[in-house]
């Protein structure tokens, strides 16, 4: 099979950072079509020669494992292309059409790694110099947009131009391992379903902590925010594979309708949940690792009085016969204690209790779902020990845990999140890509979070960094009696 891979944005940070890096991960697999054409294109004057010596340079700045020898470079940089466009301008569309009818490759894969502001000129342009074909899929990064109507806008813009299975709405999240083995371990096991529902499950935690700030980002993030960044995207989609029915088979479609269910079911806001339930915070300085780290107002490219929150808590609800009163917890933050993602299941604690336990020892059942750094599951247990009080009477139970660690399991080299997701586009499946309806439903439901914070006058609440947000995080989910994992 040939195709034609085109890399808007082909000289910028999401370029060499995420999408080279994987692109080459599929060339040392075997699993890039050998037949696959890469041209980056962006408003830098490069020559062919001048792109691949640009992309090796960045290569040294990926993790030692992913750098590829010299050798294999020169191998992979046969592949690579360079297209200088204006990508509003119509003569440079033609340019690029006549590239690609050089050789009429079976596919075509135009991935918009650029601002979302240009993602309606893109597709205007594509359709415009006839590039919009069966054969073409154009992969849209996130945000798509900034809010609902921008969504809107930018996702009826696109659909003029391409059908929605020529849409591949990326959330890299989807792509990694560990997300994939979470459908894996509802739908194809059964030893968890008849306890996944309110009778048995207490609450939901999902965690995203990051331990980097803003990097080079500050001036995109600045007007993003960790809302829009995280929780409209990745934790609603974590919290959809959690909560969702099992679907009638694993076509694209079936999964993204079951998805949907749980987005339209969150609990709407009210003024009372708005000042409750959602806390906002923002890194002030602090220690990483032992080095001193600024405050986000000192990030280059950050406003000094900026009030755009890096950390996020909040509690929702399932409105539906399964989840009906479990409350769901997401956080995320940037400069946190640790580089942190998981998912952790509270299961509720045996109706009666018949053995002792140590004092403030919590008797529920966890399941702890690790995404990242760690990739596995961990399921927290009682079990009773070596109790030198045992002639007393009533045994006394310690907490054990049963740990699935599937980097071992499998081999820490499995196929990354953007590399499976490309290798999905180029193959056309859209299991792993979110709908647009699925969008839409995420922006409807924050929107009222975002018009709340506008006329909120307080902003966020500091903390400092290398710690795990504001105090307010805790004292909001001490509310139902209940605490974040680290304090359990």
């Amino acid at each position: 099979m040939s195709v034609d891979l085109i890399l808007f944005g082909g000289t910028g940070d999401l370029a060499w950072r995420k999408i080279m890096p994987a692109l080459f991960q599929a060339f040392r697999h075997g699993s890039l079509p050998a037949n696959c054409r890469i041209v980056g294109v962006a408003r830098d004057d490069l020559t062919d020669d001048q792109y691949r010596v640009h992309i090796k340079s960045r290569f040294e700045q990926v993790e030692l494992a992913k750098r590829p020898s010299d050798e294999e470079f020169s191998r992979f940089a046969q592949q690579l292309g360079y297209l200088r466009m204006d990508l509003s301008s119509p003569p440079d569309y033609a340019r690029l059409s006549q590239l690609l009818r050089q050789r009429q490759a079976d596919g075509v894969v135009m991935y918009l790694a650029t601002a979302p502001a240009l993602f309606t000129t893109v597709c205007e342009q594509i359709a415009a110099a006839g590039l919009n074909g069966e054969q073409t899929r154009v992969v849209l990064e996130k945000p798509l947009g900034h809010d609902l109507a921008s969504n809107r806008a930018i996702n009826a813009c696109v659909r003029k131009v391409l059908s929605e299975k020529q849409i591949f709405r990326i959330d890299h999240y989807l792509g990694k391992p560990s997300v994939q083995n979470l459908f894996a371990l509802r739908f194809g096991n059964s030893l968890f379903e008849p306890l996944w529902r309110r009778e048995y499950i207490a609450n939901i935690q999902i965690t995203i902590a990051e331990e980097l700030g803003v990097e080079k980002r500050g001036a995109f993030y600045d007007s993003t925010g960790a809302l829009r960044d995280m929780v409209q995207n990745h934790a609603l989609q974590l919290l959809c594979a959690i909560g969702m029915e099992p679907p009638i088979n694993a076509h694209a479609d079936a999964i993204r309708d079951e998805k949907l269910k749980v987005l339209r079911s969150l609990t709407p806001w009210t003024a009372q949940t708005l000042d409750q339930h959602v806390i906002r915070g923002q890194y002030a300085a602090g220690t990483i690792d032992g080095q001193a780290v600024p405050g986000y107002q000192g990030e280059a490219g950050v406003n000094p009085d900026s009030r755009t929150e890096t950390f996020v808590a909040l509690r929702t609800e399932i409105a539906n016969w399964r989840w009906a009163g479990v409350p769901f917890y997401i956080r995320t933050g940037k400069r946190m204690a640790e580089r942190d993602a998981h998912i952790e299941v509270n299961f509720r604690p045996t109706p009666h209790a018949i053995f002792r336990s140590p004092q403030g020892c919590n008797l529920g059942n966890r399941l702890v779902i690790n995404l990242q750094p760690k990739d596995g599951l961990e399921l927290h247990l009682q079990a009773q020990g070596a109790d030198p009080l045992h002639r007393r009477g009533t045994p006394l139970l310690e907490p054990v845990q049963l740990d699935l660690d599937f980097d071992k399991r499998f081999g820490a080299e499995r196929v990354g999140a953007y590399e499976r997701l490309l290798l999905d586009v180029i193959d056309g499946r859209l299991n792993l890509f979110v709908r647009s309806d699925e969008q839409e439903e995420a922006w409807r439901w924050i929107e009222p979070v975002l018009e709340h914070w506008r006329q909120e006058p307080s902003g966020p609440r500091p903390y400092a960094a290398g710690t795990w947000g504001p105090s307010a995080a805790n004292t909001m989910i001490a509310r139902d009696g209940y605490c974040w994992s680290e304090e359990s």
